[in-house]
C-alpha cells in the first residue's frame, strides 16, 4: 500500500476526479448510470485509496492536438463558457421539457383551428372557448415544469431510461441465438 493511499483526500481532489468522470461521460466511456454511481462514490471518498479505483479503467486525458483519436462529438453542442457536462445536462433537460410540453403544443393549435373554422363558417367571431383548454392546461404544465426542474426530474428520467436500455441489452445478450436453417 502506498503512503499516499491512506492520506485523506481534499475537496479539490474529489472535484478533480468528478471532472475526469464528467469528461469520460462526455466521451462515451461511461454510461449515465455508471457515471452516477462513480460520482457518488467520489464525493463520499475520504482517502486517496477510495478515489483511485474510480479512474483506474479510464485512459488519461490527452490534449486534442496529441490525441491519435478524433475528438469526441457529443449529441448536444455546448455554449461558450459552459462547464463540461453542462451541454449533456442541457440536452437531457430539453428532452424532458419536450416530452412534457409536446402534447400541449399539438392539441392547442388544433383546438384553435377548430374555433377559427367554426367562426369563419358562422360568419361571426365566436366566443374564444379554446382559452378554457389552453389556459388551465398551460398553467398546470408551467407548475409541473418548474417543480420538475427544481427536483432534477430530467436527470432522474435520463437515468431510468438508461437503466431500461441496459436491461434490454442484457436480455438480448441472454437470448439464445436462432440456429441456422437446415436444408
Amino acid at each position: 500500500m502506498d503512503e499516499r493511499d491512506g492520506m485523506r483526500a481534499a475537496d479539490a481532489d474529489r472535484e478533480a476526479v468528478a471532472e475526469r468522470l464528467r469528461v469520460a461521460l462526455g466521451e462515451g466511456r461511461l454510461d449515465l448510470h455508471e457515471y452516477d454511481e462513480r460520482l457518488q462514490r467520489a464525493y463520499a471518498a475520504r482517502t486517496y485509496a477510495e478515489l483511485a479505483p474510480l479512474l483506474v479503467d479510464l485512459p488519461p486525458v490527452a490534449p486534442a492536438q496529441r490525441s491519435a483519436l478524433a475528438p469526441a462529438v457529443g449529441p448536444t453542442a455546448g455554449l461558450p463558457g459552459d462547464q463540461p457536462g453542462q451541454a449533456l445536462a442541457r440536452g437531457v433537460t430539453a428532452r424532458w421539457l419536450g416530452e412534457v410540453w409536446f402534447p400541449y403544443l399539438r392539441v392547442v393549435p388544433i383546438v384553435v383551428a377548430i374555433w377559427a373554422v367554426t367562426s369563419l363558417l358562422s360568419q361571426d367571431l365566436l366566443y374564444f372557448w379554446p382559452g378554457w383548454v389552453a389556459g388551465p392546461w398551460g398553467a398546470v404544465l408551467v407548475v409541473r415544469s418548474v417543480t420538475g426542474l427544481a427536483a432534477r426530474e430530467p436527470q432522474r428520467e435520463a437515468i431510468k431510461r438508461q437503466r431500461r436500455r441496459e436491461r434490454k441489452q442484457a436480455k438480448r445478450a441472454q437470448k439464445p441465438q436462432d440456429p441456422p436453417p437446415t436444408p
